[in-house]
This record gives C-alpha cells, structure tokens and sequence, in this order.
C-alpha cells in the first residue's frame, strides 16, 4: 500500500487530497488548492465575449500556455509573452510540491461561504500542474467540475488502514484503547467507559458490541453516496454519454445537450469499464511478476559474479606464481583487466537493478490504487477516472516490453590463461576471449559498388571472402569523427549493410569494418573514404542549375522527411512521411530524419488542420528527447508554442548552426529577435502534437531573404 501513497497526494499542497475535484485532463485537485491557484484572465478571452462574438467554443477551452506566461525559457524553450495586455505580472511563488502557484490578480472579497460556493474572480483562469493545461471557468466557477468521490473513499481507506489502534471516544482526558464497538451507538467504549456508560440492561442490553477492527469495517461499508448532477444539482445521474465520457442525468438528455451522442445505462457502463480495468490490470500483475522474478535473477547474479571474480582471480594468481619472476609485471597487468572486466559486470547490472526497482515501484503503486478504485461503489465517481486509468495501466504495461527484462550482462568470465609458451614468449602473454580455441573470420570485404552517400548519411555494404570457411557471428562497422579522428564504433549486429544518418554535411568519413566470432577478431577491412553531400539536392530541384549554384555559395539546403523509426508509436504518417498527426489526445514528438551539426537550415510546416486544443509546439530536439511530452518540456528541445496560430498558417524554423542561433517565422515574418542562442551539437527538426493537430513538412528551401543578407554583412 505504500507505493500507492503518491497517487493519492496533491500535486499542489503535496498533502492527501481534501474534496478532489476533477478538471477535463482527468487530473485531480483539492478544492482549495483550485482555488489558489486561479488566475484572471482578460474580458476578451472570457467564454461569455467569446459566446458573444459569435465563436463556437467551449466554457472549458483551453488556452496557449505562452499566453498565460506561466513558462520561462527554462521550462518550455521560448516562453515570450504575446497575448494578454493585462496579464498578471505577480511573480509565481512555489508551493510545498515545487508546483508554480499563481496568486489571484485582485484579492477575493471576504466572505463566510465554503471554498466550493466562495465566488470566484470574474474571468478566472486555471492551470493543471501536472499536464499544464489553461481552461477558463464559466459562471459555475470550481462548481462545475465533478468531485472525485472515489479518491475519496480510497484516501479514507488508506489513512484508516495506516492509523494507529482505535481509541475510545468518551475518556475525557487521555484516551484508553478501545475494546468494543456499539454498532447502533456508533460509539468506540474502553472497558470502564462501557461499563458506566453503555451497561448491559435495559434498552441498551439488545445492542450489539462487535471488535473494533469489525466496527471499522462496519462504517466503510455505509451506503454509498448517491451522484447528482453538476450542472442540475437536484437529479442524479442515471445514464453515460459515450461521445462525451461522463455520466449525465434524466433532464439533460431532455434539454437537447446529448441528444445526437450515443446514451447507454449508468449500471452497464460501469460493469464495462470495471471489467477492462480489471483485464488491463491482469496484463500488468503479469509484468509485475515477472519484474520481481527478474529482480531475484539479477541480485542472483551479483552473486554469482562476485564468486565467479574470485574464482578466477585465484586461478590467475596461482598460474602467474608458478612462472619465474619475469613474468611478475605481466601477471600485475592480467590481475588489472579482470578487476576492469569484474567492476564493468558489477556496473552494469546494479544499474539494472536501480533502474528496475524504481519501475516496479512505480508500476506497483499504481496496481495498488487502481485496486482500490475498483473497489468503489460509486459507478459515475468509476466511470470518471476510469478512462484515464487504463490508459495509464497499458502505458505502464508497454514500459515493460521487449528487452526491460533481459539483463544486460552474463555472469561468465569468458577469458582463460594459456601458461604453455616457452619463456621467451612471456612477453606476449595475454588473454584469449574464450577457453575454447577456434579459427577467427576472414577479413570482410566492402563492396564498393553498393556503397553511397546521401545527404548527410552513409550506406556501407560489405561482405565475407567468396573462399572462407570460418562463419562470422557479426560485424562491427566503425567510422571516424569525419576531421580525421579516432574511430568509433558505430554498428554491432549480423547484417551486411547499414546506413548511417546524421554525419555533418561537406564532410570526408573513414570507414572499416572487421568479423568477429566466439573465437575473437578479424582484421580490419581496407578503408573507405565517404564524401557526404554539400546540402543541395540538385536531382530534386526545379530550378535552373545556375540558380542552384547561386543558393549554394550562401547556404546549403536539405531534404529530408519525417523519421517513423524515432517517433512515438501514436503518430501517424502520410505524404512519404511529410504529413503527420497523432490518434491521441496527449502531446507526441516525431523528429525529422536529418540531424545538424554545421551550417545554417531552414525549413517551414504548414497548419492543415487545427482546433485549437491545445497549440502543437515546432522546434529543433536531440535523438534522446521525450516523445510522450510536449516538445521543449525537458533540456533536450528547444521550441515555440505559439499561440494564435489557425489552420493554413505557415512556420518557419531557421537553425544557423554557424552562429549557434535559433530563430522562428509565422506566415514570413520573424517572431520576435533570435529565440534561442548557444545552440550547439547535433540538432534534428522536432514537433509536438496531438490528435487535434496535423501538419506537413517543407523542407530543401532558401533561407529567408532579408537573413542571407544579415548573414553576409555580419
């Protein structure tokens, strides 16, 4: 039950949530925290100017999140403000959670109502900490949103179950132990308590004393608390909007709201959703077990290592003292490379461990709360949260796919000592990778006709002399920094071609390749030297080549499309991969195929469709950045959210690579000055969006005009 007590805290006070309520991201609040962290926003942006200028939008619509100015540059990449005149300009304070909280722009006038029917400022705003999504409430004020009952009922038996033995509730000084329980009193008694104030005659003889633990069980079994409805208090609820996902009552299907939505029984939607809740779960306490299985496996085989390090420790030892003194020096060497090879296996599998013990935490608290939530009564408070939660059980679950739980490293020192060359050979005494010797493989050979470059990528074939007899289990491809550097490693595997994507641009690659087996290594290949292209495309351009070459002496340009190796599983690709959108709700990042590292790049993306829940964010990201996050969340992006944006709108992102620049365009004028500066290393096209979003790429164009020039002066 521990892992499950961050679920049940909010992310604003960092305490247990007091009266939650449910905001459209399906994220929970207190009340009062809600209300603390309410901003007021402009007339203009309120639903009712809205309503009555005549645009169709929803009371609960959210807003640009640089329009609020709740981000610095820090946390979103370009947190400009462009919007309101009259935005609060109160510097944000921090609550215990480290959530921003943003003080109201005018103090609320006193008043003697709860928090839920205080009024609110006219206009307010309100921002999820955790998604950060910006809605602006209607008349209704926090009224409108739905309380989440069931996290209430779980909180309740989570503190209960932690709290310590129940006391008696009429000792006037200190309290004793209770020992009983009246259930028609609901009243705990110690033993003198019951005896002076509940004895056993009279009217009180027929009442029934239970343990307390009974007694405690008893009052969490009281009969649930019947759901109304929030927008008509004095009806419950009684059916459930498919289209809409909430449960509605009687009188707003007879109002027309719901009336082209498909409506079905409150009672079957809630058997429904509990019954997939419960198949996810059973799909996740599969992945549990087996992550607790492979936790044993892998402390299993610190054990083994450490008794496999010391075997062959002593071994070595014992062959190295057998040998005449010249061989001491060499014997100090061998000892060091099994203490490298003993703390790298160590390493790598604590790592593991670490690693996946923060994952099972994590999962396991989840499995723990949706269990509760199970548990609830209350079909509507369910059907609520329901949705959110078995999206977050398959999330959960595909975290644990393919490779999350093979370990990483094998407990076998795979080196033997050979102690049988004559002693003017000590000098050569070293290591063999396997006990077992065997021929190496023949040295690959590159096949030269098949080998090419495209932009800023490399395709390299090769394969085994025609006359070998010695299989290879692989290959190990390995090209230099491209300025005539060290080699590096950069393909593994069994397969006789690879392509390598993101080198610079009008750079000379180096490249070998070499076989190994159980046995150990081939020579290295004959080197190959690459020439990667200048930037144009001259097979794909329209223009006459004169032209070409004009745009050339200023900057090169690059063709690419979007990468569906890189991109979250959630986008969705058309156009050869120039158009892409999301089938889900939350932000996506997919990348374009061709990273940066030199020379100045430009690009645009045209707004195909959009309807403005919320803004797509474009920028330039690194290959590791988050995918399941809007772009620019995390020190691996760098991006603009621009809000006032609609579709057909046209966004220019300009990379200068050679002034470590970054600087955005919307429909051909320039937003703002340079939006970013240091912008160094190796940089790919980047987006953020969701299912409401689709945009299409344009890529191998001219850098605006008026920056050539600037560039040139400068």
């Amino acid at each position: 039950m521990e892992e499950m007590e961050e679920e049940l805290k909010c992310p604003v006070c960092g305490s247990f949530y007091r009266e939650p309520i449910i905001l459209p991201c399906s994220h929970n609040l207190c009340q009062a925290c809600a209300r603390n962290i309410l901003v007021q926003t402009p007339e203009s942006e309120s639903p009712q100017s809205r309503r009555a200028s005549g645009s169709g939008v929803s009371d609960y619509d959210y807003l640009d999140l640089d329009k609020m100015s709740l981000y610095s540059e820090a946390d979103s990449g370009y947190g400009s403000y462009g919007g309101f005149a009259s935005a609060p300009t109160t510097p944000c304070q921090k609550s215990p959670n480290g959530v921003r909280v943003f003080p109201p722009a005018m103090p609320p006038p006193p008043t003697h109502l709860s928090p839920a029917l205080a009024p609110v400022p006219r206009n307010s705003c309100i921002t999820c900490p955790q998604c950060h999504r910006s809605l602006i409430l209607d008349d209704r004020g926090l009224r409108g949103f739905p309380k989440n009952r069931v996290l209430e009922g779980v909180i309740d038996r989570y503190q209960q179950s932690k709290a310590a033995a129940l006391k008696c509730q009429l000792c006037e000084k200190a309290p004793k132990e209770a020992t009983v329980m009246c259930e028609q009193c609901d009243v705990f008694y110690c033993d003198p308590c019951r005896l002076r104030c509940h004895p056993p005659r009279g009217p009180l003889a027929k009442h029934r004393l239970v343990p307390p633990a009974q007694g405690r069980v008893s009052r969490r079994l009281s009969p649930r608390k019947v759901s109304t409805c929030t927008d008509h208090e004095l009806e419950n609820h009684s059916m459930y909007c498919v289209q809409c996902k909430m449960p509605v009552c009687y009188q707003c299907l007879e109002e027309g709201k719901h009336s082209s939505h498909e409506v079905k029984a409150l009672g079957a939607m809630w058997k429904l959703h509990k019954n997939q809740l419960s198949q996810a779960l059973n799909g996740l306490s599969d992945r549990a077990k087996e992550a607790k299985e492979f936790l044993v496996q892998l402390r299993n085989m610190v054990q083994q290592i450490q008794e496999n390090s010391v075997e062959f420790e002593a071994c070595l030892v014992a062959q190295c003292d057998a040998l005449i003194d010249a061989l001491n020096r060499r014997k100090a060497q061998l000892l060091a490379r099994v203490n490298k090879e003993h703390e790298h296996k160590l390493k790598v599998v604590r790592d593991q461990i670490s690693h996946c013990t923060v994952k099972l935490r994590q999962t396991t608290g989840l499995m723990e709360y949706c269990l509760e939530v199970i548990k609830e009564n209350d079909p509507s408070g369910f059907l609520q949260i329901s949705d959110a939660l078995i999206r977050r059980v398959h999330l959960t679950e595909d975290q644990w796919g393919k490779g999350t739980l093979t370990p990483r490293m094998t407990t076998d020192f795979d080196l033997s000592l050979d102690n049988s060359p004559l002693l003017q050979s000590i000098h050569q005494l070293d290591f063999v990778q396997v006990k077992a010797s065997s021929p190496v493989p023949a040295t690959p050979i590159l096949q030269l006709e098949e080998c090419c470059t495209h932009n800023n990528s490399a395709t390299l074939s090769w394969k085994q002399p025609p006359l070998s007899t010695v299989p290879a289990d692989g290959y190990i491809l390995e090209l230099d920094d491209g300025s005539g550097g060290q080699f590096r490693e950069v393909y593994v595997g069994k397969e006789t071609m690879c392509t390598v994507d993101g080198l610079h641009f009008n750079s000379t690659y180096n490249a070998r390749v070499k076989a190994f087996n159980k046995t150990g290594v081939s020579p290295y290949s004959k080197t190959l030297v690459l020439q990667t292209s200048e930037g144009c495309n001259f097979e794909t351009q329209s223009a006459p080549y004169s032209q070409l070459v004009d745009i050339k002496k200023l900057l090169a340009v690059a063709w690419f499309a979007f990468d569906p190796g890189s991109a979250h599983s959630d986008i969705i690709f058309s156009n050869d991969n120039l158009t892409v959108t999301c089938s889900s709700y939350d932000d996506r990042v997919v990348l374009g195929k061709t990273g940066f590292s030199k020379g100045v790049h430009y690009w645009e993306l045209t707004i195909d469709r959009y309807d403005n829940h919320p803004d797509p964010a474009f920028g330039v990201a690194r290959m590791d950045v988050m995918k399941d996050v809007m772009l620019g969340k995390d020190d691996k992006a760098w991006a603009i959210t621009e809000g006032g944006i609609t579709k057909g709108a046209t966004i220019g992102v300009l990379l200068d690579l050679n002034r470590k620049t970054l600087t955005f365009f919307i429909n051909d004028e320039q937003q703002g000055p340079i939006a970013f500066e240091n912008v160094e290393g190796m940089f790919f096209p980047a987006v953020s969006l969701n299912r409401n979003v689709q945009v299409t790429l344009h890529t191998g164009l001219p850098v605006p005009d008026f920056y050539s020039s600037r560039a040139s002066i400068a």
